[in-house]
């Protein structure tokens, strides 16, 4: 399995961006949404945008999830260019980031390519903020159960660590007391 181990990345320059994540239905969107209400700047989940963006082409979510390494690079693609056009000064909240595919990567036993490690390379994040779990909930765009949840979620928790970000762990609260703790965390 490909894990980064003892190497901390030279980041990039340094950016003003910060990182909502965690494993599926963790309260990430809702989180990333009440951040945008308050006027901040922030990113929509690169995952769910590429089913929807592929659905109204016309293929069913099991097409569409079926090639995992296709899935995979769909999504990383996004996601680079949407880091690629945010302004490194401004504050901004992103709805997972660019090494949140390694962890995934890592769940569906895909090697990591070239794409994945120059893009990991070359990413720099004030923090990140890992959601703990809330109960999982199904939806059209999941294919995960709980116990995916649980292994993506110590994958995500792995890989920032490996990578050498500074994370905070933000507990279960009412959504809008989450948005605080990581406010008074920044």
């Amino acid at each position: 399995m490909n894990h980064i181990r003892d190497s901390k990345i030279k980041h990039s320059e340094e950016t003003n961006w910060y990182v909502i994540t965690g494993g599926p239905s963790t309260g990430k969107t809702t989180t990333i949404d009440l951040l945008q209400k308050q006027g901040y700047h922030t990113t929509i989940e690169h995952a769910r945008h590429y089913i929807d963006t592929m659905h109204n082409e016309g293929n069913s979510v099991k097409e569409i999830r079926s090639n995992k390494k296709k899935f995979q690079l769909g999504v990383l693609d996004m996601q680079i260019a949407q880091e690629g056009s945010l302004n490194k000064e401004d504050m901004v909240f992103l709805d997972r980031a660019i090494p949140d595919a390694m962890a995934y990567y890592q769940f569906l036993n895909l090697d990591y390519d070239e794409k994945l490690l120059n893009a990991v390379n070359r990413v720099s994040y004030k923090k990140i903020f890992i959601l703990d779990r809330l109960p999982f909930t199904k939806d059209y765009a999941r294919t995960e159960n709980e116990d995916d949840q649980k292994v993506i979620h110590m994958l995500i928790i792995e890989t920032y660590t490996n990578l050498g970000f500074p994370i905070v762990f933000v507990p279960v609260l009412p959504p809008a007391e989450r948005v605080q703790y990581i406010l008074n965390n920044l």
